[in-house]
């Protein structure tokens, strides 16, 4: 039987996106059709989504969404279901969806994104006539409090089995307590065993506490969140819900991510016929300011610039990296000190160290195609995406051996090279020292053409997409359906 969800989001790729979890959010979908789930995704109308639909229905009015009238509007966009929440009061603003022109926090983000988990509970309780899910799917913090919005006002009344889905415990979203009123959440709820998380308001720890399932975007990371470490102040409560926690590696669309059909980029590949690449490498060379040479190792970067994705190790090793002669291209935006040093390398190591700050789809595509080895020294990685659209394009990743970075990525070692597997270079641990290593290995395996190129096969060959996991989350789906509301929990217990 077909399984109906929502599926509350903050972005969503092709309408809005600033990082992975649109591309997840974008695609998972259409990899789940075949398994007969039915996914409907709601997210805010921010200016740039609704400039982009190409026509949307009102289905609901809100007299009153957090201090102003709302509709809720129902569209499809590029086989997705989808429906948008068209508050001006809260979503029509310049920026992204999170920070202003400015790249400061809009001051109202937890009203803002509490509009977007109350919308979703309201729908999931049926208060929305033209639809009523089966199941609610909760995306990060930004979505944390539908969970419990959906057990406080329920009422009584049965209430759909929700999941809660981790893509990136660093981001909590945590404000004052002064705000509980506002957020029209009853005085219980600042409890322990509530959305109190030392001593503010937690969205992403009221996901985890009453999501009825939670799952992370790797086998790997759902370990790491529940240690003191990793857990980032809420690894307490996801050891005390383990059993209730699933690890579900993030796939890619292949269908938009092939370097065979790829309109994106400047000459199209594939496994068989792979020498194109070099015009990719030109291209890219040319774009980012770099000396142009396709027979120089080019190493690639395509990140958010910030402290966790390890941009500083980077930084530090480019003496040694540059010293094998190697070339280095950074596309990325993100901590304005971080981006000042990337310039400032540029500056030092003309026509060897070049960059874009920003970042768009196209110029992310040439990356993939271009790049002989692209840098993934990520401190923690709950899964990431680059690493596997490197692979799908013969852009060996070289990567830090955390979370979905070492589920995605096989060391090409000596065993590994002698059983034919080997994907890419792990180092570990994140450092300087180790990063430099690692950099020495792919030097060491640029200068053998063969073995190169059969690592570059490998990884072209890896099954990236979302078949097996869409299957996981398919059966979960299933599980949480076939339960029902009045065994929800049960299933906790």
């Amino acid at each position: 039987m077909p399984v109906s969800v929502l599926s509350v989001v903050s972005e969503l790729f092709p309408l809005i996106k600033t990082g992975g979890l649109a591309d997840v959010a974008g695609s998972l979908p259409l990899f789940l059709k075949p398994e007969g789930i039915k996914i409907t995704s709601l997210i805010p109308g921010y200016t740039k989504v609704l400039a982009k639909l190409p026509s949307a229905e009102a289905i609901h009015h809100f007299d009153d969404l957090f201090g102003g009238p709302a509709r809720l509007l129902r569209t499809e966009v590029g086989g997705l279901d989808i429906l948008v929440i068209d508050a001006p009061h809260l979503y029509d603003r310049p920026g992204t969806p999170y920070t202003n022109e400015e790249k400061e926090d809009w001051p109202d983000n937890p009203i803002r994104f509490a509009a977007l988990s109350a919308v979703g509970a309201a729908i999931g309780l049926g208060e929305v006539a033209a639809f009523k899910p089966e199941i609610v799917h909760a995306h990060d913090w930004q979505a944390g409090l539908t969970p419990a919005y959906l057990h406080y006002r329920a009422a009584g009344r049965p209430r759909p089995p929700a999941v809660m889905t981790v893509h990136n415990l660093a981001f909590q979203g945590q404000y004052a307590p002064e705000l509980l009123d506002r957020l029209g959440l009853p005085a219980e709820a600042m409890g322990v065993d509530g959305i109190e998380y030392y001593g503010g308001i937690g969205f992403l720890k009221a996901g985890l506490q009453f999501a009825d399932r939670i799952t992370t975007v790797s086998p790997k990371y759902a370990e790491e969140i529940s240690t003191l470490q990793g857990g980032m102040g809420l690894g307490g409560l996801v050891r005390d819900r383990i059993g209730d926690v699933l690890g579900i590696l993030n796939g890619i669309d292949e269908n938009v991510w092939d370097p065979s059909t790829d309109n994106l980029i400047a000459a199209k590949f594939d496994r068989l016929h792979i020498k194109p690449r070099r015009i990719n490498k030109l291209s890219l060379q040319r774009r980012v300011g770099l000396r142009e040479d396709a027979d120089v190792l080019l190493f690639g970067l395509v990140s958010r610039l910030t402290w966790q994705k390890g941009i500083d190790m980077v930084l530090d090793a480019l003496p040694l990296i540059l010293g094998t002669g190697a070339q280095v291209a950074i596309i990325g935006q993100g901590d304005r000190a971080t981006e000042r040093a990337v310039r400032d390398a540029v500056t030092a190591y003309p026509g060897r160290v070049g960059c874009v700050i920003g970042y768009d789809e196209e110029l992310g595509h040439l990356m993939q195609a271009g790049a002989d080895a692209l840098l993934l020294p990520s401190r923690f990685e709950p899964c990431g995406l680059t690493q596997l659209y490197a692979l799908r394009y013969g852009c060996i990743p070289v990567v830090a051996r955390v979370g979905g970075l070492s589920d995605t990525v096989i060391d090409a070692n000596e065993m590994a090279r002698a059983e034919g597997i080997g994907t890419g270079v792990q180092f570990h641990p994140p450092t300087v020292e180790m990063l430099e290593s690692a950099a020495l290995r792919v030097a060491s395996l640029w200068r053998k053409p063969a073995l190169w190129r059969r690592i570059q096969r490998n990884g072209m060959r890896t099954d990236v997409s979302w078949r097996r996991s869409a299957r996981l989350y398919a059966e979960l789906y299933r599980e949480l359906a076939e339960a029902g509301p009045n065994e929800i929990e049960a299933l906790r217990a």
